[in-house]
């Protein structure tokens, strides 16, 4: 399995940069250039079990579908899922600690590409981590900039 990791400090609490990144994320396209839609695919309120449905545009101007359920969900800390439907096998997680500017978000994924982009999946790879590190940064910016819900 191939592994990401990508770190990004925000200036802002940790219980606001989980608002954007977990609550609010119907509204991800404005802030991660690899998301066009989700969808979430479960009526109660997102926690452990939510499931949703990403439409991905990918490098190389691959669009994808990709279907996530997040089992692991303790509000303002960690986030953690794994991939159910679509091209990657694995897990994912976000992190988040307060520190003294504001909070560390980690994003971390151990995956396995599968169907057609496993034949891509050096070029890919590395191209993908080009994108979460831009997409991070991006995060930061939206945030930074007063943009999203504010958190509790």
């Amino acid at each position: 399995m191939a592994k990401l990791r990508e770190t990004v400090d925000i200036d802002a609490p940790a219980s606001r940069v989980w608002a954007v990144v977990q609550e609010d994320v119907k509204n991800v396209p404005r802030w991660s250039s690899q998301v066009a839609k989700v969808e979430q695919l479960d009526s109660d309120p997102p926690g452990k079990g939510t499931r949703y449905r990403y439409h991905l545009n990918l490098p190389g101007g691959l669009k994808e579908t990709l279907e996530v359920e997040q089992t692991t969900w303790v509000k303002p800390k960690r986030c953690a899922g794994r991939f159910i439907k679509g091209p990657l096998k694995g897990t994912w997680s976000y992190t988040y600690s307060e520190t003294k500017a504001g909070t560390r978000a980690v994003y971390e994924m151990d995956y396995q590409l599968g169907g057609l982009l496993r034949f891509a999946g050096p070029l890919l790879a590395g191209q993908y981590a080009d994108g979460l590190r831009s997409n991070m940064a991006a995060l930061k910016k939206y945030i930074e900039s007063g943009k999203g819900p504010k958190g509790k």
